[in-house]
């Protein structure tokens, strides 16, 4: 169960601009360093999203995608793909203003909650410079694999209490 004021809902077609605002934030400081107008920037994270979107869909058709609402307002958005084994999270992202609020830890927790008591493993991509590995690597991820910047990291699900 998630904590306090934090739940989920699934994503629907009026989000849309609210999730194009939050991918392009992720996106802000590569575009900050790149000679383009705006309009250009715009139309390039606009190309990128809807890539995204369409990537995810074609290969994980069964995923699930919600928006992170705190307090009713929404600050983020997750996206996760469910196996009999695994449970992968192809995105966690929180809106810029509400980075570091325990939002994300909480959501995380309770992923890790339930692929314990489902016995899954719990995997993400992540780049080795994102700020937020430090949080996964507090969360007992580990590094599965490196493929240059880019790090899968896993969490197997917590041993079994004796008893």
């Amino acid at each position: 169960m998630i904590p306090g004021n934090i739940s989920l809902r699934d994503v629907a077609g009026a989000d849309r601009p609210f999730l194009l605002e939050l991918y392009a934030a992720t996106r802000a400081g590569e575009m900050a360093m790149v000679p383009w107008t705006p309009s250009q920037k715009h139309a390039f994270v606009e190309m990128q999203f809807a890539a995204q979107l369409r990537g995810y869909a074609e290969t994980y058709p069964e995923a699930t995608h919600h928006i992170i609402l705190a307090a009713g307002q929404p600050t983020g958005r997750i996206y996760l793909h469910r196996t009999d084994s695994h449970i992968r999270i192809l995105d966690i992202t929180i809106s810029p203003a509400c980075r570091n609020s325990g939002i994300g830890s909480a959501l995380l927790r309770d992923v890790l909650s339930e692929a314990d008591r489902t016995r899954k493993t719990v995997s993400i991509h992540v780049e080795d410079f994102n700020p937020s590995l430090r949080l996964f690597e507090r969360l007992a991820f580990c590094v599965a694999v490196r493929d240059g910047f880019l790090l899968l990291l896993e969490r197997p699900p917590a041993p079994l209490a004796a008893g």
